[in-house]
């Protein structure tokens, strides 16, 4: 039992930083595949798909509301006989106070573990038994609180009841509160052991400042302060029909469908609810090196990024070509350049973010301690040379075609529509987004990408995070600026500011 503990820490830790680090290859866009990691990528001068742009028009999702104000939108697919539903909460992390930050993510958490009718062994026991999904989840400085559930639609009935009660009833029972703060802190104390974690948190904490999204991990005090009382209250406040849209993909119809919503949510109690003020970020920070000493590391790990966009920034579809033939998977200059070329690393990627406020542009990777020098020279080769030249026109058709080919075959996953219609509803898309998306990425042009990378990743606002071994990566860092040394639990270590010490 207690080895099977040990894991599931280790496992939930793990997740973290992989939240952390991913955001879903730009958050609020399409559903992808995760990149590969093959060794041997060649370039071949085109990629292996048809020269004809990708011309979709997605079925249309019917829309109705309940008269509580509770918003569904259903988009049917008979494809396979099953469904994908989520409750999307229009308040997460961001409508946190700024002295419990955490809330929103720990209200989302115990959702599930017991309801005014359901002990939290009853509903895994019975959603066991139907063999369906469910899932809540917020994040620290998230728009939303979502609870997910999927099944087969011969068990829809079961599964929706059982859905209901949970976004609706929650009890937050005190042992469950109890148990889960318990768990929670080991995690926290576990994961500064993680050195991808430390990376997160010091960038975030470089670009982002006091907003909330300089927040990778609840705050202790947050945490240890946590009550029943105080999940009670978010909960009762922000779970409202009138502040929640209801997401449906499945072989089901309106006509099938409404009645079950009208019995489930139909008498779900509406009110007034608070609107979250989403924080402005601040300036960009000037350049600055950061350094999280790790003695003995036999690894370095490195993220160079700076602020990037807003997702309705009309610059999107220009910064996801950049990030691609920056560093967008197995062809990507950076996977290219230090695994195939000079052997460094595993993978070296780049990754943006995008919301309601700037999210950042990053790239990173994990590199032997011996080749920190080389590692740090080629990173900054392929961060100037995206904004010193215009991307070849083949290296570009290839990028286009990449991005197409995952759109389309994210079109085969229920869950990647679902998400699709989500972000539409969030960030009030255009209705046909989606059906033009090809068409947009295609559009894109060397000078849109040569523009973006001069102007989101401007070297005098580059933030540099390492994680190894100071003894030996300090003075390499120092070449390229002042660095800071930081020691695992993100204290300055005393004489470390200065890089002529």
């Amino acid at each position: 039992m207690r080895i099977m503990k040990n894991m599931r820490i280790i496992f939930v830790a793990l997740m973290v930083v992989s939240l952390v680090s991913s955001l879903a290859l730009g958050q609020g866009g399409p559903a992808q595949q995760p990149a590969p990691t093959t060794k041997g990528a060649v370039i071949k001068g085109k990629a292996p798909v048809n020269k004809d742009i990708l011309k979709v028009k997605l079925p249309k999702a019917e829309e109705a509301t309940l008269t509580n104000g509770l918003r569904v939108v259903l988009l049917h697919s008979d494809k396979i006989p099953t469904f994908n539903m989520q409750m999307v909460i229009l308040s997460g992390g961001l409508a946190d106070s700024a002295d419990y930050r955490g809330l929103a993510t720990f209200t989302a958490a115990l959702l599930r573990e017991g309801t005014t009718k359901r002990s939290s062994k009853d509903i895994a026991e019975q959603t066991d038994a139907l063999g369906t999904t469910l899932t809540a989840t917020s994040g620290l400085s998230s728009l939303t609180s979502t609870v997910s559930t999927s099944g087969l639609v011969e068990n829809l009935d079961a599964t929706l009841d059982i859905f209901a009660d949970v976004v609706r009833n929650p009890a937050f029972p005190q042992p469950e509160v109890d148990k889960y703060k318990t768990r929670t802190l080991a995690q926290l104390q576990f994961q500064r052991s993680i050195p991808q974690f430390l990376l997160a948190e010091q960038f975030n904490k470089a670009v982002y400042g006091n907003h909330p999204a300089a927040l990778v991990s609840p705050p202790a005090d947050s945490l240890k302060k946590l009550t029943s009382k105080d999940l009670a209250t978010f909960h009762s406040t922000y779970y409202r029909p009138n502040n929640a849209i209801l997401a449906v993909v499945g072989d089901v119809t309106v006509k099938e469908l409404m009645p079950k919503l009208q019995k489930a949510f139909g008498d779900w109690q509406k009110a007034d609810v608070p609107v979250a003020a989403i924080p402005a970020v601040q300036s960009e920070p000037t350049s600055a090196i950061y350094l999280i000493d790790r003695p003995g590391s036999v690894q370095t790990v490195i993220q160079l990024g700076a602020l990037g966009i807003e997702r309705t920034s009309p610059d999107y579809f220009s910064v996801l070509l950049a990030d691609r033939v920056l560093g967008g998977g197995p062809t990507g200059r950076l996977f290219l350049n230090l695994r195939e070329d000079k052997g460094y690393t595993y993978g070296a990627y780049s990754n943006f973010g995008s919301s309601k406020y700037r999210g950042t542009w990053t790239s990173s990777s994990e590199v032997r301690t011996e080749v920190t020098e080389g590692a740090m020279k080629e990173f900054k080769y392929e961060l100037d040379r995206l904004s010193a030249e215009k991307v070849p026109t083949a290296e570009l058709e290839n990028a286009k075609r990449a991005i197409i080919g995952g759109f389309a075959l994210s079109l085969e996953q229920p869950q990647a529509l679902l998400q699709n219609i989500i972000t539409q509803k969030l960030y009030n898309l255009p209705a046909d987004y989606w059906d033009t998306y090809p068409q947009k990425v295609s559009a894109i042009t060397a000078e849109d990408i040569q523009r973006v990378a001069q102007k989101y990743l401007d070297m005098k606002h580059l933030q540099v995070v390492a994680v190894g071994d100071a003894s030996k990566t300090r003075e390499i860092l120092s070449k390229y600026g002042t660095v800071k040394v930081y020691d695992a639990e993100g204290k300055l270590i005393v004489g470390s500011i200065d890089n002529n010490q």
